[in-house]
């Protein structure tokens, strides 16, 4: 005979491989869920049969024609063009913002002055408020300044509001140490040089975390930068370029262009792809960890 001990654990045994059985079961679902626009889009981006919506996902004939059509630079719509301007505005806003974003944690986490709560309680509710809000505003003043319609204004917006991204760095500031900043000030180091030469190489997860996500955003950015760029498809950004493929024009439907549409998309993700799953340990570092405990 078999003791309650032994059919309580056989029970609860049981119970657990049923209840992880469901789990995984829920999240093949999620993922298969998550995962089949992105199947449709690639899928769609080699179809050759035709460039309009159809209603089935597997192609009847593959082609490359779709992303040999994107390098064409004497077409109607010069996607390469809207790619070298999203690199440019995403990779100069990226620098900058990362300085910044770096700095300003630097300070709030390791200077000690009046208004510094108050700073940073203040950049925590204006951060609640979604950017749109002063998408109004902005539009005037780049206005008034002649930056409508010019990349600039779109890089200066973006750098703007780097300080207030600065919450995750800190709290990784926070995990440093400040017995090592005191031993470099005992050595006669400035607060410069322990910011650059001591408290960076220390931190490289949260760096990559930063130049990841100040990247990630420009690029991706459709709302800020289809009301600040206008209506010259010179300046535009990939976003705003696709989106004007799949909208009408002069009352006709731009069907036609769905499958380089597809392309056009499948061939933006691709650098960011790569880049996130080079750099992904750091990422997952710079969220959760920190550089030196204590």
């Amino acid at each position: 005979m078999t003791s309650i001990g032994e059919r309580k654990y056989k029970s609860q045994r049981r119970n657990r491989i049923i209840t992880n059985t469901i789990t995984y079961i829920i999240l093949i679902i999620i993922s298969l869920v998550w995962i089949f626009p992105f199947v449709y889009l690639v899928f769609q981006s080699f179809r050759g049969e035709s460039t309009n919506v159809v209603s089935y996902l597997v192609p009847h004939e593959w082609t490359f024609d779709n992303y040999i059509a994107l390098f064409d630079l004497t077409g109607r719509y010069p996607f390469m063009r809207w790619y070298l301007n999203t690199l440019m505005i995403a990779v100069i806003s990226c620098i900058f913002q990362t300085i910044l974003t770096l700095m300003v944690s630097y300070c709030l986490s390791r200077l000690r002055f009046r208004g510094r709560k108050g700073i940073m309680k203040m950049i925590l509710v204006i951060g609640m408020f979604p950017g749109f809000l002063s998408m109004i505003a902005i539009y005037f003043v780049l206005r008034e300044l002649g930056m409508v319609g010019n990349p600039v204004g779109l890089i200066l917006v973006y750098v703007a509001g780097s300080a207030m991204g600065y919450y995750v760095v800190k709290g990784f500031f926070d995990t440093i140490p400040k017995s090592l900043d005191e031993a470099a000030m005992i050595d006669g180091a400035t607060k410069n040089t322990i910011f650059w030469k001591i408290i960076l190489p220390l931190s490289k997860p949260i760096v990559i975390y930063t130049i990841l996500t100040t990247f990630v955003s420009p690029w991706g950015d459709f709302m800020m930068s289809s009301y600040l760029l206008g209506t010259n498809a010179n300046n535009w950004t990939v976003a705003i370029g696709l989106q004007n493929w799949l909208t009408a024009n002069n009352g006709q439907s731009l069907n036609e262009y769905f499958t380089r549409f597809c392309a056009g998309a499948v061939f933006t993700s691709i650098p960011i792809v790569i880049f996130f799953f080079i750099l992904q340990r750091y990422y997952v570092e710079g969220v959760t960890g920190g550089a030196v405990k204590g």
